[in-house]
């Protein structure tokens, strides 16, 4: 089999904070990274070096995510865009953007929201909402509109991300702003002390494409842009597995597969170092500690995707590699800080 492994923010992106790098065990991953060929690529968000696993390098964003939320395709027609909902605050005279994965939500302020923008601004187009915090524009008419994913600006500076103010969308979401900050649900969630839903982060525009079939067999995730990639291409897909062992029960062998692991992408968007040492401890003991004995044996090639601050990561190994007794792999903690010394 031939098994490819995405996951994002493999490496935790404070390269001196000892107490979330340190001491952290890790040997089936030190075997695996000391054992593969490496390659360092320039940094990409996680969307988009997911997007490159199927081959698109220009990815419409919105309308393949849409399809991974189990609607029709038919649903998908025309141009969308992703508009998650997001809070905009400042902070030493800067605007500082926090998802709605930084905050709670319900589904019903949500949906409210959601149809008095459709009432207000039906001309620009009709909004859509698959959760709480996954919302979507169909434009009535295209319009070019460059932002980066979401993954890319969640908990950071925005400035700098809107690289053209003047661009229609960018006016038009002033006017979105002024209309949210007199909405009744932020009215109530600022009396309750909560964080109001104040802007839209717009990203991903375009009309559904197509990635050319056959690189994968088979693509396993629970993520809905996966899933839409995976439906748009034909792909078979599949629920993340527990782990290897149960992957490899349910795939056939001679295949190619596909898994996203994203469970480190949010504890690193939110800051939560508990959270991502538990969540790389369990992909150690049901990833890569076992992919170290199968690997040569029921995994032929395996490859490993990082996309983190340091850059894209790619580790390949291939069965032969396992032979290779004279090569030792390194300490996340030591990893990370060679990483940063050194430029992508």
């Amino acid at each position: 089999m031939r098994l490819t492994l995405l996951v994002p923010e493999l490496i935790w992106p404070e390269p001196a904070d000892q107490q979330t790098l340190g001491k952290l065990p890790a040997p089936g991953f030190e075997w695996l990274t000391g054992h593969a060929e490496f390659i360092r690529q320039p940094r990409r968000p996680f969307e988009i070096a997911l997007a490159r696993q199927f081959g698109l390098t220009d990815a419409p964003f919105g309308a393949l995510r849409l399809l991974g939320e189990n609607v029709s395709d038919a649903a998908v027609e025309g141009y969308w865009l992703c508009a998650d909902p997001v809070h905009l605050r400042f902070h030493q005279e800067r605007i500082i953007l926090a998802d709605a994965g930084a905050f709670e939500l319900d589904e019903d302020e949500a949906r409210a929201i959601v149809a008095s923008l459709n009432a207000e601004f039906a001309d620009i187009g009709e909004f859509r909402v698959a959760t709480a915090r996954r919302w979507y524009l169909k434009l009535n008419a295209a319009v070019d509109h460059a932002a980066e994913p979401i993954s890319a600006v969640a908990g950071r500076l925005v400035n700098s991300e809107l690289s053209d103010k003047n661009a229609p969308l960018t006016r038009w979401l002033n006017e979105v702003q002024m209309f949210l900050h007199g909405h009744p649900v932020n009215e109530r969630r600022q009396a309750a002390g909560k964080p109001e839903v104040n802007s839209l982060w717009l990203w991903g525009g375009g009309s559904l494409t197509r990635p050319a079939p056959g690189r994968f067999t088979g693509v396993w995730s629970n993520n809905p842009l996966a899933i839409g990639l995976a439906r748009a291409a034909g792909m078979p897909v599949h629920p993340t597995p527990e782990g290897l062992v149960s992957m490899l029960t349910l795939a056939s062998p001679e295949t190619s597969q596909l898994v996203v692991l994203d469970n480190l992408l949010p504890t690193v968007l939110y800051e939560d170092c508990e959270g991502w040492r538990t969540s790389w401890q369990a992909l150690e003991a049901n990833w890569f500690l076992p992919l170290r004995g199968r690997l040569g044996r029921q995994i032929e090639t395996l490859s490993i995707v990082g996309p983190t601050i340091y850059g894209e990561l790619n580790w390949t190994l291939r069965g032969k590699d396992r032979w290779k007794f004279w090569r030792k792999g390194q300490p996340l903690a030591a990893m990370a800080t060679q990483l940063a010394k050194e430029k992508p």
